[in-house]
């Protein structure tokens, strides 16, 4: 059985916090940011309720979680300053993650910027030298993520990824989080050929070494360097890529964690589809949603049909149009689960359930046919 997650919050009561909402997805991992990833800010990791998350985590069989570095920190700036607080702040996140005893820590590995590939490899390389000598007492592992290429980033190949590491005197100590949306963004053809990128991975970087999974569609065809998380079966990888991703015995036994994004008309409605992605990925949707959930997908299926709406066929066609016409863009940027609630919300089918019940059975309808057949 797959461990399938989230990334989650760490507010107010910290781990307990992140393990209750784990909880209420139905996850069986999941992932945090010990503050905000956005600045260095940090609450002492000895108040952040600590025991009593471990207890809840305990309860649910949650037993392998991941902890993600902050975007902040770069350890392929040629700036001094920027470069040594992102050695000093990713050794205290090290020792932060290792007082929760979690293994694995996920760092992007860093951007250039004003320089070029080969200076940013090196750097970044040097940079991990620096922090890694200075944890030697912890139990932590810095899992490296594949990239998407954007702009100056390193790791959007596996070869960068494979240089790093072969810089690294303590190499034994980094792992790689792959991540779907980055890998497919980056040019690798995880729709098609999964098997073949996972044996390019294996002679480049070790599957061994793979630690975490990420699994995001993504709003864009494949090589388009832009990184850009689409929800379960909405974007270009599609279910059954992300699916046969979660069912490969090669990563079955990975914590994989969805950072997929929060859909809704508006900023105070937005929800993240979390449960109803984690119900579909690790195939329990009845066990988890029950039969009237089904039932109403079912009366979308059959509503859409009457359309001649097909899942697939209606997200591909309205990625190309978002992305070849710049005028359509513009009068109408709606992304295909907008439209497609939308028209729900028209036909005024099933008007009782809220907009995030509704995205549910869409984000579940989206998978295709053969899920219901099988749930």
């Amino acid at each position: 059985m797959p461990k399938i997650g989230s990334h989650v919050s760490f507010s107010d009561k910290g781990l307990l916090n992140a393990a209750e909402e784990a909880v209420s997805y139905g996850s069986s991992t999941f992932m945090i940011y010990t503050g905000a990833p956005q600045n260095t800010r940090r609450k002492p990791i000895e108040t952040q309720f600590i025991e009593e998350g471990k207890a809840l985590m305990d309860k649910h069989a949650l037993n392998e979680i991941v902890v993600h570095a902050p975007y902040i920190i770069n350890l392929g700036s040629y700036k001094e300053d920027t470069f040594e607080l992102a050695v000093r702040f990713l050794q205290e996140e090290i020792r932060r993650t290792d007082y929760l005893g979690v293994r694995n820590i996920v760092l992007h590995p860093g951007a250039y910027t004003d320089k070029d590939a080969e200076y940013g490899i090196a750097r970044i390389a040097d940079g991990l030298n620096e922090v890694l000598a200075g944890v030697k007492d912890t139990n932590v592992n810095i899992a490296l993520e594949t990239m998407a290429g954007k702009g100056t980033e390193i790791g959007r190949s596996f070869d960068e990824i494979a240089m790093i590491m072969d810089k690294v005197e303590d190499n034994g100590r980094l792992t790689v989080c792959f991540d779907t949306c980055h890998v497919h963004d980056a040019g690798y053809d995880i729709i098609n050929d999964l098997d073949g990128v996972l044996d390019h991975f294996d002679r480049t970087v070790g599957l061994d070494k793979l630690a975490v999974i990420h699994l995001n569609d993504s709003k864009n065809p494949r090589g388009a360097s832009k990184d850009r998380h689409a929800p379960v079966g909405s974007g270009w990888i599609g279910f059954d890529a992300m699916n046969n991703i979660v069912r490969h015995e090669s990563l079955q036994h990975l914590p994989m964690i969805l950072e997929t994004p929060w859909i809704g008309k508006e900023d105070k409605t937005q929800r993240p589809m979390y449960e109803a992605e984690i119900a579909l990925l690790s195939g329990n949707l009845n066990g988890r949603f029950g039969g009237e959930f089904l039932d109403h997908v079912e009366r979308i299926d059959h509503l859409f049909t009457k359309k001649d709406i097909h899942h697939r066929d209606f997200v591909l066609k309205t990625w190309e149009l978002l992305k070849n016409d710049a005028k359509a863009k513009k009068a109408d940027g709606r992304e295909p689960m907008e439209r497609l609630y939308d028209i729900l919300f028209e036909e005024r089918l099933l008007p009782d359930l809220s907009e995030e019940q509704l995205n549910q059975r869409l984000t579940v309808w989206l998978a295709g046919k053969e899920v219901l057949k099988q749930a």
